[in-house]
């Protein structure tokens, strides 16, 4: 048989204006959609390129005040700056590569450089509204999905200068989503700690900064535990803040122009490097890298002109150089640790000496571990060949970014309990981004132990293996580690124990945003012709509201209940996660609480805060 031709002329030819390949093509603009279980999911973005825009005209010394209130579904951003030029306000939001940052000498060092950011929150907004406040007049319009509704004539005002900015993500692009207020707030924080002297006000919060990276690194760390106090440094276009904790890992908080850069970059690893290289050189020792960045807690923000990224998102710094005529990345970041933190630990005998005690400590720990490591490695590597714990996928999150598709951002590996409901999500699931890990039993409770458990345990091993973190982040094989346990006390016992295996050994895992719990729903309600899962009690009443007529309803008590038919409904483009969020940095009096010796106060709360079955049981009864 002959092929069949496609037809291809120029009624093939299509041409799209800005706001339809926007809505086409959002994952362009702005990274992953999402949900809002993930803080770089797509409304983060959103309201961050609004926020952008503010801070601009602070750093321009225009505004020192920034109104943030997030309701329900929508967000107004109102800033004190100049205000968008009237006769400009319309183009400034709905006309792509428009803005006023690409002749300006002033903006050389911003992020957003291609008058795309505005442009992408009006066209993936169901509605979006910009109001320019500028010397007494004032300007407004009013758009739908990118499409002007409203435009009012310039009138006076006696309001101050700036802008205001509302708009609600269209559900349409972001299916079920929501803002999570931890997300938003840490976000907050660093617009803060990077602008000191700006003051942000947020749902009547507010958040200031004197110090900067100081503070930054004081509130993610806890005094009783850093091994020498924190060091802070600044240069012109550099500021560097370092500390050691007693955390396993490498800990980093990286900026470029003001944007979290939360996967990296080239500054990332210069400051690796450069800070093995100046402490080797100050103790006159050749220490193993990983003994001198074991536990180091740091921040580094650098400004780059005509800063390069990896992605639109601008989470990882691609660029080489500091500018066109300037030096490399890596040069100028290493002759300034050279210099000052040379300096400093001269001064400061008191670091110095914290330092060198962390270092030492790290090489006795590495070397105690170093046999059952070598033992663990090999019998991890003779098990990859064949586990039986992991049904793994064909695409990983460490997959080379430039040459891999989007589809390694929603790799997924499920932490399963038992072979009912390891075997339901294996036999549902996308075998092309979501892998399986199947746990026999409840897990150890490793509170309060070394990093030599993660070796001696059979299961914890292959884990830490099957997830590639043995290193570090750097090559991590799935964005997304859902713990998938049943809804009962056992089930939430292993949630339990499973995220003290990550804050102990593994915290960076929880501080990215990479660990997840899987809702899975509590009820089916049907009736002959509809079936309606619900995750909550209210979502339970409201079905059999709606069906009537006195609906079958299920409860479901475990995972290995849900067909592998229905579990696929669960885990698929409407997966709901609930993320877990650490909000306390102080992780050791956290698991010394919850997974320490059974005090008191820990009793007390169990009893304020039981519910058992039972009571459940007559709940659905009266309902």
């Amino acid at each position: 048989m002959a092929e069949e031709k496609i037809g291809y002329s120029e009624d093939d030819i299509k041409s799209l204006d800005w706001k339809e390949h926007i809505r086409l093509r959002p994952g362009m603009y702005i990274g992953k959609l999402g949900d809002g279980s993930a803080y770089d999911d797509g409304i983060y973005i959103l309201l961050k390129e609004i926020i952008d825009n503010s801070i601009d005209e602070f750093v321009m010394g225009a505004g020192k005040t920034i109104d943030v209130t997030i309701s329900d579904h929508k967000v107004s951003i109102r800033d004190y700056g100049r205000g968008i030029p009237l006769g400009k306000v319309i183009d400034c939001v709905s006309k792509i590569n428009t803005g006023g940052k690409y002749d300006s000498k002033a903006f050389q060092k911003s992020v957003g450089l291609n008058g795309v950011g505005t442009k992408a929150v009006n066209a993936l907004s169901a509605n979006f509204t910009v109001q320019s406040y500028r010397e007494g007049r004032t300007k407004f319009a009013e758009f739908s999905k990118g499409v002007i509704v409203k435009e009012e004539k310039e009138k006076e005002t006696s309001q101050r200068n700036g802008t205001a900015i509302n708009f609600i993500p269209d559900e349409y692009i972001f299916r079920n989503f929501k803002f999570i207020p931890e997300f938003v707030e840490n976000m907050i924080w660093n617009y803060v700690y990077l602008n000191s002297g700006l003051t942000i006000n947020f749902n009547g919060k507010k958040y200031f900064s004197e110090r900067g990276l100081y503070d930054l690194l004081e509130k993610n760390t806890d005094a009783e535990t850093i091994r020498y106090p924190i060091i802070h440094l600044k240069g012109q276009d550099i500021e560097v803040a370092l500390t050691h904790d007693n955390h396993y890992g490498e800990e980093y908080y990286s900026f470029v122009n003001g944007q979290n850069t939360t996967q990296g970059g080239t500054h990332q690893a210069a400051f690796r490097e450069a800070l093995v290289k100046t402490v080797r050189e100050f103790f006159k020792k050749e220490f193993d890298a990983t003994d001198i960045r074991a536990s180091v807690v740091a921040a580094i923000s650098i400004k780059v002109q005509e800063p390069v990224f990896e992605s639109q998102t601008k989470t990882k710094l691609g660029s080489l150089n500091i500018g066109p005529d300037g030096p490399t990345v890596r040069t100028f970041i290493n002759d300034f640790l050279k210099k000052e933190l040379d300096d400093y630990l001269h001064k400061h005998a008191d670091a110095a000496d914290g330092l060198l005690k962390r270092i030492m400590q790290s090489e006795r720990e590495r070397k105690d571990i170093a046999g059952i490591k070598k033992l663990a490695n090999e019998r991890a590597k003779k098990a990859s060949l064949h586990n039986r714990k992991l049904r793994d996928c064909k695409v990983h999150f460490d997959d080379d970014a430039k040459s891999a598709d989007e589809r390694r951002f929603s790799t997924t590996l499920f932490i399963t309990e038992g072979d009912s409901a390891s075997g339901s999500i294996t036999k549902s699931r996308d075998v092309a981004t979501q892998a399986v890990f199947s746990l026999k039993g409840k897990p150890l409770n490793c509170f309060g132990l070394t990093k030599k458990i993660v070796y001696e345990n059979e299961e914890f091993n292959l884990l830490q293996h099957a997830l590639n973190i043995e290193d570090g982040l750097d090559g991590l094989r799935y964005n997304n580690i859902v713990i998938a346990t049943d809804a009962d006390v056992d089930g939430m016992h292993i949630r339990m124990l499973l995220m003290t295996f990550f804050l102990q050994f593994f915290p960076d895992v929880v501080k990215n945003g990479h660990l997840y719990i899987l809702q899975t729903p509590l009820f089916r309600v049907r009736n002959k012709k509809e079936t309606i899962y619900c995750y909550s009690d209210e979502e339970r009443k409201a079905a059999i509201a709606k069906l009537g007529n006195k609906p079958e309803i299920t409860r479901f008590k475990g995972l290995g209940e849900i067909s592998p038919d229905e579990f696929a409904l669960f885990i698929g483009e409407d997966m709901r996660l609930d993320p877990v969020i650490l909000k306390d940095s102080h992780i050791k009096n956290i698991l010394e609480y919850y997974m320490g010796k059974n005090t008191m106060e820990r009793q007390e709360f169990i009893i304020d805060n039981l519910r058992v079955e039972k009571d459940l049981e007559e709940e659905l009864v009266e309902a």
